[in-house]
């Protein structure tokens, strides 16, 4: 039997919207207020979607509380009150932008989980705005 489980997860952090290869002007046409010099930050909300094949011994596709120390260890501890510019290696060359974060926390929790699992991250940036990585079909 094929299923997907979830676990939800939140941290906060700070980013800045800013293309070093634009005007002032063009960043701020682009960006408005993402592009702020000071930074802003987001309570982010994170949702990841597990897919596979239930184990028949354990009624499990994967221990959810697994699931959630990866998450903490991996994605929490490593984005939470951190100034995603300034003291994320993973967006030192890369613009923090909602759809990239979903992309690089895909990433990352692929590195930790059975590869014979389907992942899909949903990244909340505000209760309206959210990005889905890899894309809905």
């Amino acid at each position: 039997m094929r299923i997907t489980v979830s676990r939800k997860a939140h941290f906060n952090a700070a980013h800045r919207l800013h293309n070093p290869r634009f005007s002032k002007e063009k960043n701020e046409a682009i960006f408005g207020k993402c592009n702020n010099g000071n930074y802003h930050g987001h309570n982010y909300d994170l949702e990841v979607f597990v897919s596979g094949e239930v184990d028949e011994e354990t009624g499990y596709l994967i221990d959810l509380k697994v699931l959630s120390d990866i998450i903490k260890e991996q994605i929490e501890e490593r984005f939470d009150h951190k100034n995603l510019n300034l003291d994320v290696p993973e967006f030192k060359d890369v613009m923090p932008s909602t759809e990239n974060f979903a992309f690089i926390i895909h990433r990352i929790l692929s590195e930790h989980l059975d590869p014979n699992f389907s992942i899909q991250v949903k990244l909340w940036e505000t209760p309206r705005n959210a990005a889905i990585y890899p894309a809905i079909q």
